[in-house]
């Protein structure tokens, strides 16, 4: 562990969307460095393979639905039942879908609206009262670079959601610094996940591997409270930025 760093050891992170894309990776990383894991996923079978040959003593497979107002509650009390503590959550589960000013029909907005925003504030709402016990308690908030820009028309739904998701970062950031709650946000632009599989203006092996999106996971969640960091921008290409 590098001088200033929180050790990994002993310390429980919550990881939504585990099963694939980026919340694997992360997942991966992190048992690796040696924390202990609460991996939530909406088909909970599809994490059978990733845990396959990991120490069951320092993982806990569970639903989750970003969807459904109780599966945050129900999902972090079985995690602090098993380990007795909580000292991290990422919030990654997320959904893309095309949406534009002009589109009338808004039920793919309000299902972006229900998973990529009110499901990380039901899922950090439920988790605090740990976090605050913890005294360093981490939130990092898998946004994206629609959190910081509108690139095209049809993100422009998707762009909205993931705004709110960055403002929701800093709110968390706020709410929680006199007990020691640091949030991060983490804004990648194209990563090669299932996710960007059918994307073709951009070549995929240019895009940002999962595995470098956990890395920066990783750091936010072992900086010290003296050394937070709300936001970190993450590009494969040039562009301007706010």
């Amino acid at each position: 562990m590098a001088e200033g760093r929180l050790a990994a050891e002993g310390r429980v992170i919550m990881i939504s969307g585990a099963n694939r894309g980026i919340g694997r990776a992360v997942a991966e990383k992190l048992y690796t460095e040696g924390f202990a894991l609460s991996l939530g996923a909406r088909q909970v079978d599809r994490l059978g393979p990733l845990v396959l040959d990991w120490d069951p003593a320092r993982v806990l497979c569970h639903d989750f639905e970003a969807r459904d107002r109780g599966s945050a509650s129900a999902w972090v009390a079985a995690s602090a039942e098993r380990f007795g503590r909580i000292d991290g959550v990422v919030a990654n589960a997320g959904v893309m879908h095309p949406f534009g000013v002009e589109e009338e029909n808004e039920s793919l907005l309000d299902e972006m609206w229900e998973v990529n925003v009110k499901g990380p504030l039901r899922l950090i709402r439920a988790v605090f009262p740990h976090l605050k016990r913890a005294g360093s308690g981490r939130v990092v908030n898998i946004v994206s670079l629609s959190g910081k820009r509108v690139k095209g028309r049809a993100v422009g739904g998707y762009a909205m959601t993931k705004h709110a998701a960055a403002a929701l970062t800093n709110a968390v950031r706020y709410s929680g610094w006199e007990d020691g709650i640091r949030g991060t946000s983490i804004c990648p632009g194209y990563v090669a996940t299932d996710m960007t599989a059918d994307v073709t203006s951009f070549e995929r092996d240019k895009m940002i591997p999962a595995a470098s999106v956990a890395e920066l996971v990783s750091l936010a969640l072992s900086l010290p409270n003296e050394a937070s960091v709300a936001e970190i921008p993450v590009n494969c290409v040039l562009e301007p930025l706010i």
